[in-house]
Parts: structure tokens; C-alpha cells; sequence
């Protein structure tokens, strides 16, 4: 096996909370050497999120793996900082703007140190514009994006995820646009900033909404579970009391549906050769789909869609998702030893598989400031200043 893809590339991230963390934990699954900076007295806020055991948040497991972390106060350790800086290729940072710029420690100010520093600013609104300097989280992101518009039932309310959608886009984007900026890196041999802005990449996943409406008008409605661009596509209750999801984004594919579920008439129709017009008669369809499959267990659905070469998923939750047979083929769920929680940990392993190169999970996420002796020791910080530093609440 060849190294790491991104072994020897330095990471320092002074973000909490997920886009700008979760960024950090995508480079370091692929080998890059991540160093997590938290507030001596303030830990990333992640740490209390979702369930925990024994006083140990679990979502931070996931969330701090391959990340060494140390502890300092930026405000008050501006030169340790800094020398952190000097020492790495790439800084994550999430703090609302300005704050860096009133520590002294705005791009200007680290560039200068490391004219080789790629910064990325990961904000709810970026660096720019009336909104900037706002507070903000990716619940907004997805209010303000048009995603919660278009999420929900007809009649209901704009809906929400209950997770952190636009975060999560937003951390593959940042990770997605460091790498960029080293690869500019090697040509130019300068650092550059990228700004951010969680409400954008999120807006981007919503397709050609902004084109549609410039062009003709059209606002896209809520529409459940269909979809306005086929049908059928819904999910359907089974005789069980499982759900399915069903989705016929290809013709061949409805027409293979509709077959199955013994309405092969329904191929003639001069509006079924177009999945927007299949939308537009997506009552029937969902009737003759839904009640064939109420009739049937789960097995039975997902054996008779197998062979009919129609396209067809069970709706997991946590407890088939772990016992799913294509996740425990593709290694998606692994198991990290952790001294922390005493054994080991379950967690979704590294985004995609490489041949050559494959990243890897070296441990999970670690105590607060688990390594900050180590961390600083590395940048010349003697054991009588790291105890000085300790003793006014720097580190």
C-alpha cells in the first residue's frame, strides 16, 4: 500500500460544533496530521450533543477521531498561536468574523507567518455582506437555502432535518475546496483564504431551482415524499408494518414497477413515457404501487423487486442499519478500540474506499486536551512555560 493520500499535510482547526470540525475529520481520515484546538475552560460544544455514557459524549467519538487535541485561549495566547500556525499547512476556523482580526490574528497576520497557510473560514453567512457578522448555525443554512420549502407535507409546515444537513454539505465542500487550494499551492507556492458560507453549498444541492424561476417563474412546492421530476416515488407502507422507498427515476425502471405490481396497462398511457408527467398522475400510481405492497412483508417486497430488477429500499432506522448486509459488505460500520468508554466503538468508517491509498480510522475522539503537552512541546514550548501558561488559564 502506497502512504496516506494526505500524509505529511498539517492541520490545525480552531472550529467547534460540525462544519468546520467534521472538515478537519475528512482530511484526517485520509492521513492528514490534525491538531483540534479547544478553550481551555470552553471544550467544543459537540462534546454535549446527542447521546452520552458515562458523561462521554458519543457523537464526539466520531466527530474527534484521528485528531490530536490540545487546549488554548486565542484571545490571551496570541504568540503560541501563532508558532501553532508557523507549523502547519491548513488552519479551520469558524469563528463569527472579525473575531480573529480583534486578536490580531486575522489572515493579513497569519499569512505573514506562513505565507504558505491555507485558511479556511468556515461562517454561517460568510465573510462578506449585511448578514456577515451575525450569529448562525445550519438550521438557518437550511431555512434560508429553500431546503425546508421545499421539505414536508403539502399542507404542512417547511420542515427541517433533524440533523446537521447543511453542516455535514458544508464540511465535504470545505474539505473539498482545501484540497484545491493545496493543489494551487504546489503550483504557486502561496496560501490563499476560502470563504465559507454554510448557506451556500447546501443551496447548490437543491438542483436548478434558481435557474427554473428565473426562466419561467416556477416555485417548486412541497411535496412529501413524490417528487415532481417522476413517479411513482414514495415510500410504502408493507403488510408487516415496515416501510420501502421506491424510486423510478428512469423509465425502464417505472415501467418494470408498474409491471410488478400488476398494472402493466398503465405503460400505454401516452403521459407514462415522461416522468413528469408520471408526477402529475402520481395518485394512481401510488395507489396500485402502495396496495400491492401493503398486501406483502418486507422479504417478500424486497425479493420480488430483486427479481424484477426495480429499484427498492428498506426505511432503516439505527437498528437496520447495523444489520444491513450491503453496509456490512461495503465495511461501512467499524469498530475503534477506545480507553476512554474501555473497549470498542462503533462508528461509520471513512466516506469512500481507495485501492491503493485507502484512509483509515486510527482512533477515536480523545479526552479534552488529551495531547496538548505533546502539541506544544513540538512548537518549543518548555515544560516551565507550558506551566506557566497552564497556571494563567492559557492552555
Amino acid at each position: 500500500m502506497r502512504p496516506a493520500p494526505l500524509e505529511g499535510v498539517k492541520v490545525l482547526e480552531a472550529a467547534t460544533l460540525f462544519a468546520g470540525p467534521l472538515a478537519a475529520t475528512f482530511l484526517g481520515d485520509f492521513g492528514a496530521d490534525v491538531t483540534k484546538i479547544e478553550h481551555p475552560s470552553r471544550p467544543d460544544a459537540a462534546r454535549g450533543h446527542g447521546t452520552s455514557k458515562n458523561g462521554v459524549g458519543l457523537w464526539f467519538k466520531t466527530l474527534g477521531r484521528n485528531k490530536r487535541l490540545a487546549t488554548l485561549d486565542l484571545s490571551q495566547g496570541r504568540e503560541v498561536f501563532l508558532s501553532l500556525v508557523r507549523a502547519n499547512d491548513v488552519l479551520v476556523e469558524n469563528f463569527r468574523p472579525g473575531t480573529l482580526e480583534r486578536w490580531g490574528l486575522g489572515p493579513d497576520v497569519l499569512l505573514s507567518v506562513n505565507p504558505r497557510l491555507v485558511i479556511a473560514r468556515v461562517t454561517a453567512f460568510g465573510q462578506v455582506g449585511p448578514w456577515s457578522r451575525r450569529p448562525g448555525f445550519g438550521s438557518l443554512a437550511e431555512a434560508m437555502s429553500g431546503f425546508a420549502a421545499v421539505t414536508g407535507e403539502p399542507e404542512g409546515p417547511p420542515t427541517l432535518p433533524p440533523f446537521g444537513l447543511a453542516d455535514g454539505i458544508t464540511a465535504l465542500a470545505t474539505a473539498y475546496a482545501v484540497l484545491v487550494a493545496l493543489r494551487e499551492r504546489d503550483q504557486s507556492g502561496a496560501g490563499q483564504v476560502i470563504d465559507m458560507a454554510i448557506i451556500e453549498p447546501i443551496l447548490m444541492m437543491l438542483g436548478g431551482g434558481i435557474t427554473a424561476y428565473q426562466q419561467t417563474g416556477y416555485v417548486q412546492p412541497r411535496l412529501g415524499n413524490r417528487s415532481s421530476n417522476n413517479a411513482p416515488r414514495n415510500v410504502y407502507r408493507t403488510a408487516d408494518g415496515r416501510w420501502v422507498a421506491v424510486s423510478t427515476s428512469s423509465q425502464s425502471i417505472a415501467e418494470r414497477v408498474v409491471t410488478l405490481v400488476g398494472r402493466p396497462d398503465l405503460v400505454a398511457e401516452p403521459w407514462f413515457g415522461s416522468g413528469r408527467e408520471r408526477a402529475e398522475h402520481a395518485d394512481e400510481l401510488d395507489d396500485a404501487v402502495g396496495n400491492w405492497i401493503l398486501e406483502r412483508s418486507l422479504d417478500e417486497v424486497m425479493v420480488a423487486f430483486e427479481k424484477a430488477e426495480a429499484a427498492v429500499g428498506p426505511v432503516h432506522d439505527i437498528r437496520g442499519i447495523v444489520a444491513d448486509p450491503q453496509y456490512a459488505a461495503l465495511n461501512t460500520i467499524v469498530e475503534v478500540d477506545d480507553e476512554e468508554l474501555g473497549g470498542p466503538v462503533q462508528m461509520q468508517n471513512v466516506l469512500f474506499r481507495l485501492s491503493e491509498s485507502p484512509g483509515s480510522i486510527r482512533w477515536a475522539g480523545r479526552p479534552h486536551g488529551a495531547d496538548t503537552d505533546a502539541v506544544l512541546a513540538e512548537i518549543g514550548v518548555t515544560p516551565e512555560q507550558l506551566a506557566a501558561l497552564r497556571e494563567a488559564g492559557v492552555v
